[in-house]
């Protein structure tokens, strides 16, 4: 899991100095006109770690935080917006790494953690947004595999192609997507 949130953050830092350097005009334009600090939090985002932290102590600092949220934060139920965004822009001040989320609130695939009752997912959490990218590990142990699908109720047969890519030899893999809108 740490392998593919360091990637997801190397990339969005890449694509950050990308636009920074190869679209200078149009950022310098965006500055003047609408947001007169957008490129300094950019370089801030380009050039400083981002800070990685468990859902479990996400949720502990959110319940600890003073702040009354509209929707209350209790362990193993999916982070809001105002959550998200809390965490980003008020307690670190940068975009965060979440990780290891609960297994009830993410999907079947997800690789189930040694503690059985996290998934190796993480979320990239971006000030003035939220979340901006979302992944995981893929669970490549068949008999894992197969007591998740029993355990959220989904029909095998229909899971059956997924099960033979499991089957018929894989190797552990993850994968993340990248978007304001996904």
């Amino acid at each position: 899991l740490d392998d593919i949130a360091y990637l997801a953050e190397d990339m969005l830092k890449y694509a950050i100095r990308a636009v920074l350097e190869e679209r200078a005009d149009d950022m310098a334009f965006f500055q003047q006109r609408i947001d007169k600090e957008v490129i300094n939090r950019l370089e801030h985002v380009a050039n400083n770690k981002f800070v990685h932290m468990d859902y479990t102590d996400a949720v502990e600092i959110l319940q600890n935080c003073g702040k009354k949220f509209e929707y209350p934060v209790t362990w193993g139920t999916d982070l809001q917006s105002e959550h998200e965004r809390y965490l980003a822009e008020v307690h670190v001040g940068a975009p965060v790494v979440l990780k290891n989320y609960p297994k009830g609130i993410k999907a079947f695939y997800m690789r189930q953690n040694d503690d059985g009752k996290t998934v190796a997912a993480m979320d990239i959490l971006a000030p003035g947004i939220g979340e901006i990218i979302g992944g995981s590990a893929r669970e490549e142990r068949l008999d894992v595999f197969d007591a998740r699908l029993a355990e959220m109720d989904l029909p095998v047969e229909e899971y059956s192609w997924y099960r033979d890519l499991r089957r018929y030899g894989t190797v552990p893999h993850a994968g993340f997507g990248l978007g304001f809108e996904r």
